[in-house]
């Protein structure tokens, strides 16, 4: 019984041990397969690093408002009896806008105008009764000091009268009439918008940092939704006190609007454009790559041993961006070929090919087009 057992374990130890065997052996020839198969290099789009001619910008953002705009107000009040604009009408500096109820004050222009010719009236008489030596200089005095007293009356009863009359303060477009014929308006009572739309402002901020970098007659580009491409412009004003709450100040800019695609209110973005500069290293935006370790690049390198090309993990500092491109301050040098897309399925040492020669990446030909034309060429 007992031998039989022993047979037994034998037996399933033999089987058992065959088996662990066989794997062991089919995964080493496995691996000896694949170890000994070559890598098939893959295909990468590259781009050629030459010194480019650099225009550095600055984007921001910002809101449209009217070189003149106001909401035009009366100073009295009153009954409306004339409403004499309509809705977004081409009003002229001086037209009269908004009339009101005047009777009384017309009455007392003409009573103010009737003492006043009078008094000038009695005023003659005097002078000509002193010249014939009929009058003293007291009666002249008094009559002179009656005429003046009739003149101030007469222009403040005058003055009065126009604070009843709304007229345009300057050229410009008027907006919506906000008050109907016959309503009582008191002062301060908002009659309708006007706005200059010829020239327009731009406000915007930008953080303390950028305030060496900013200048008046600086050149300056707005665009936003619904404007046809850009309008250039320039900074007129920069507010020279930094807010302490938000570490930002204020820069005004003006620009035409001619084409009358800017409207008062806004929101639009800015570019302001920096000093050129020659010889600057910038790649497309799409050849960096960041993570937990740092930012790189993967730089195409000829095999030492060999024919072929394999990548190299570079790491790089990043500046500034423009355009699509993107400054870099260290690591790459005028020459080297860099993979513009693709790369989160390659790796350090990966051996690679080149696009058909001649074709260059969509995201260099664009941006290289755009901000410097000699910023990046195609790798062949």
């Amino acid at each position: 019984m007992i031998k039989r057992f022993l047979i037994a374990i034998v037996l399933v130890a033999l089987v058992g041990g065959g088996l662990v065997g066989f794997n062991l052996f089919r995964d080493r020839m496995i691996a000896d397969f694949f170890a000994d198969m070559p890598v098939q290099p893959a295909t990468v789009a590259a781009a050629t690093i030459e010194p480019a001619t650099w225009r550095p910008t600055i984007e921001t953002i910002g809101t449209v408002n009217a070189a003149r705009g106001v909401e035009l107000t009366v100073e009295a009040a009153g009954i409306v009896r004339e409403i004499a604009f309509a809705s977004n009408e081409e009003v002229e500096e001086g037209q009269l806008l908004v009339r009101l109820d005047d009777a009384v004050q017309q009455a007392d222009v003409e009573a103010a105008r009737t003492r006043l010719a009078l008094d000038e009236r009695d005023l003659a008489r005097a002078r000509d009764l002193q010249s014939r030596g009929a009058g003293t200089e007291v009666n002249v005095a008094n009559a002179e000091a009656a005429a003046r007293a009739s003149e101030s009356q007469l222009a403040r009863a005058i003055a009065v009268l126009e604070q009843r009359r709304l007229v345009a303060p300057f050229s410009g477009t008027i907006g919506l009439p906000r008050v109907d014929l016959g309503q009582y308006v008191t002062p301060g009572t908002v009659v309708a918008t006007l706005q200059d739309l010829d020239t327009m402002r731009v406000d915007f901020s930008l953080p303390e940092q950028r305030l060496p970098d900013i200048r008046i007659g600086q050149p300056i580009r707005v665009s936003g939704e619904g404007v046809a491409g850009e309008i250039s412009g320039e900074i007129g004003g920069i507010d020279p006190r930094v807010d302490p709450a938000s570490r930002l100040f204020a820069v005004r800019g003006a620009v035409s609007n001619e084409s009358g695609g800017l409207t008062p209110g806004q929101f639009v973005r800015i570019a302001i454009e920096q000093p050129q500069e020659d010889g600057v290293i910038a790649v497309p935006q799409t050849a960096l790559v960041s993570s937990l370790y740092g930012d790189y690049v993967y730089r195409v390198v000829p095999i030492d041993e060999g024919e072929g090309l394999v990548l190299e993990q570079v790491f790089v500092r990043p500046g500034r961006r423009a355009e699509g491109l993107i400054e870099i301050v260290s690591g790459l040098s005028p020459g080297d070929r860099v993979v513009t897309a693709g790369q989160n399925r390659l790796s350090n040492a990966m051996p690679v090919v080149l696009e058909d020669a001649g074709e260059e990446t969509g995201a260099a030909a664009d941006a290289a087009s755009q901000a410097a034309p000699e910023a990046a060429s195609a790798a062949r």
